[in-house]
């Protein structure tokens, strides 16, 4: 058993994670994080330029700078991955696979996983050409041709960091016009490497040991040696699920504007919930308002 109760438990340790730790430190709440990656997904992200106080900054920098801010106020974040969530009379125990943490609340803040193509393929060539992620795979594909799949501003922004390496990038996409900001729009079409190819689906990723070309449900066969595949995220929920968390029809935790669910002691926070704009500073609005939302039940206000 959990020989230490905590206030708050908070699942996630991207920005909505990190400013609730912040701010529950804040509130003098005894607090731990819990998160099977440090930053979560923004650690990923070449280059943010919409973070108020960073004119232009990579995702990994902005994820160091909120870590050492938690680290500041001596909330504890484990790398751990939590397992299962069981209620007891005092709260939760929050099993992990090394340890047990007993708290009062839970505020989920774990955002989504890479949301795959469910082609035939993907799987195969996963690791082998297919990749899920620009930053950590890019400079491997150093003068070939690539494509990333999607059509939002992050997509736009993989092609963008692959232009550096590659010497040729298409991006497909479903759709006739990219989702993309309109300032990533105007520098993507700037580019010379990067070519669109618009209303289109990869619905074949084919090659022998390594990539070598998509089939697109138009009937064309384009070469090609890595795909980048970036078409959003799935929400991490299926624990706050299992505990009679409410969810919609895409699997994203319902919160009202305070971060509380439909169970008074569960909050949630950024990427995971139903909130529409999905950005790292709404995740921290987000992670803060829900931990004054735990303060306020914890207190009996």
């Amino acid at each position: 058993m959990p020989d230490k109760l905590y206030d708050i438990i908070i699942i996630g340790g991207g920005p909505a994670g990190m400013a609730a730790a912040i701010y529950a430190a804040r509130f003098k709440l005894n607090a731990v994080v819990l998160t099977k990656m440090p930053g979560g997904l923004i650690v990923t992200a070449h280059l943010i330029e919409n973070y108020p106080g960073f004119a232009s900054i990579s995702g990994a920098e902005l994820a160091e700078h909120m870590k050492q801010h938690v680290k500041k106020f001596n909330v504890p974040m484990v790398e751990e991955e939590v397992i299962d969530i069981k209620r007891t009379k005092n709260g939760f125990d929050v099993r992990t696979k090394e340890n047990v943490y007993a708290g009062r609340t839970v505020l989920f803040a774990t955002g989504t996983e890479r949301r795959k193509l469910g082609v035939p393929g993907e799987a195969q060539f996963a690791g082998r050409g297919v990749s899920y992620c620009a930053v950590c795979d890019g400079p491997f594909f150093r003068g070939k041709t690539v494509a990333v799949i999607g059509g939002s501003d992050a997509a736009a922004k993989e092609a963008l960091l692959m232009s550096q390496w590659a010497s040729k990038v298409y991006i497909i996409y479903r759709k006739e016009n990219l989702r993309a900001e309109p300032a990533t729009i105007e520098t993507v079409s700037k580019n010379s490497k990067i070519e669109i190819i618009s209303n289109a689906n990869v619905v074949e990723i084919k090659g022998g040991k390594m990539v070598e070309s998509v089939l697109l449900d138009t009937g064309e066969d384009l070469r090609l040696e890595g795909v980048f595949i970036e078409i959003g995220g799935v929400p991490t929920s299926a624990i706050a699920k299992a505990l009679g968390v409410d969810v919609n029809e895409r699997g994203e935790i319902i919160i009202d504007k305070n971060g509380c669910t439909n169970a008074p002691d569960i909050f949630a926070a950024g990427d995971v919930t139903d909130r529409q704009y999905k950005q790292a500073i709404t995740a921290a609005a987000e992670g803060s308002a829900a931990t004054f939302s735990a303060y306020k039940y914890i207190k009996g206000m």
